[in-house]
């Protein structure tokens, strides 16, 4: 009952009013009927998770499914190296948003390795060049690019 409440009470209430608003308000109305039903913030944020990320089952294939685009990744002989960029980095801000990290020098050598014969001397020229630990990928496709 509500006259029962003490101060503690009211104010993780409020707190919980306060949670349920913003994320209702940040949500447009497609996906206010997955949590219309919800008597929590706890429980909003743990409908909006799982229909944006899906059970922790598809995450994992969704992982899965990108860890394979990202091993099978290769240059097309009529791409650009900003095409190839666009491609790459859409596959490791999907991995990241899923939580899948890839450390930067790994992904810089990644580039490295899937471009085509005609880039050899290049690739050469940036490996004696430039320290690939601490080469971002956006410098890399610059250098590429000059």
């Amino acid at each position: 009952m509500r006259k029962e409440f003490n101060d503690v009470d009211r104010k993780a209430i409020e707190k919980n009013l306060r949670a349920k608003k913003i994320l209702v308000c940040g949500i447009g109305p497609d996906k206010y009927n997955n949590i219309s039903t919800c008597q929590s913030a706890k429980e909003i944020w743990e409908a909006l998770q799982i229909a944006h990320e899906g059970t922790t089952q598809v995450k994992q294939s969704n992982i899965d499914m990108l860890t394979t685009e990202y091993e099978l990744f290769r240059m097309k002989d009529d791409l650009s190296i900003q095409d190839i960029h666009t491609r790459f980095t859409s596959i490791i801000n999907e991995l990241q948003s899923l939580s899948e990290i890839i450390p930067r020098n790994k992904l810089v050598r990644k580039i490295l390795s899937v471009l085509l014969n005609s880039w050899e001397s290049k690739v050469n020229a940036i490996t004696k060049a430039k320290d690939l630990q601490e080469l971002t990928i956006d410098e890399h496709v610059g250098n590429l690019k000059t």
